[in-house]
C-alpha cells in the first residue's frame, strides 16, 4: 500500500502542478491574446499535455479508490476516498466542458475565423471551468497529502 500511496501522490500531484501551471502561465497569456492569435495559441497548449495529465489524473482515481477501498486505517480511507472523488470530478469536467472546446479549437484556422467567433469566444467558459477543476486537484492533492500525515 505504501508504494501505492506514493504513486498516487506522485499522479495526483503532476496532474495538480500541470491545471496550476496552466492557471499561473497559459490561461493569463490566452485571455490577453486577440481572437486569431488565441486560436492559434490556444491549439498549441491544447495538444502539450496529452496523455500525460489525462494519464496522471486516472491514476490518482484508480489509485485513491483502491486505497480507499482496502486500505486499514478508517480516517486515511476516508481522506483517500475524498480525494479520488475530488480527482474523478476534475476528470468529469475535463471530459465535458474544456476536451470539447479544446478538439474545436483545433479546427479553427486562425487566418479565417468563424464570423461568430467573437459571440462564441469560449475564454469565459473554458476559463472559469480550468480554475474549478485547477481548485479541486488541489483539493485532492491536500486530501492525499493529510490521508499520509500522522
Amino acid at each position: 500500500m505504501s508504494v501505492l500511496t506514493a504513486l498516487v501522490l506522485l499522479a495526483n500531484g503532476l496532474s495538480a502542478g500541470v491545471l496550476v501551471g496552466t492557471q499561473l502561465g497559459g490561461w493569463p497569456l490566452l485571455v490577453a491574446l486577440p481572437p486569431d492569435r488565441y486560436v492559434h495559441a490556444h491549439a498549441f497548449f491544447s495538444t502539450r499535455y496529452d496523455p500525460f495529465m489525462p494519464v496522471c489524473l486516472i491514476a490518482t482515481v484508480l489509485g485513491d479508490a483502491a486505497l480507499a477501498v482496502f486500505g486499514t486505517v478508517p480516517p486515511v480511507r476516508l481522506a483517500q476516498g475524498v480525494a479520488g472523488l475530488l480527482a474523478l470530478a476534475v476528470a468529469v469536467i475535463s471530459l465535458t466542458k474544456n476536451v470539447p472546446v479544446n478538439k474545436w479549437i483545433r479546427t479553427v484556422d486562425p487566418d479565417r475565423l468563424p464570423a461568430d467567433f467573437a459571440a462564441r469566444d469560449p475564454r469565459p467558459s473554458w476559463g472559469r471551468w480550468n480554475r474549478l477543476r485547477s481548485l479541486l486537484a488541489v483539493m485532492a492533492l491536500v486530501a492525499n497529502c493529510a490521508a499520509v500525515v500522522p
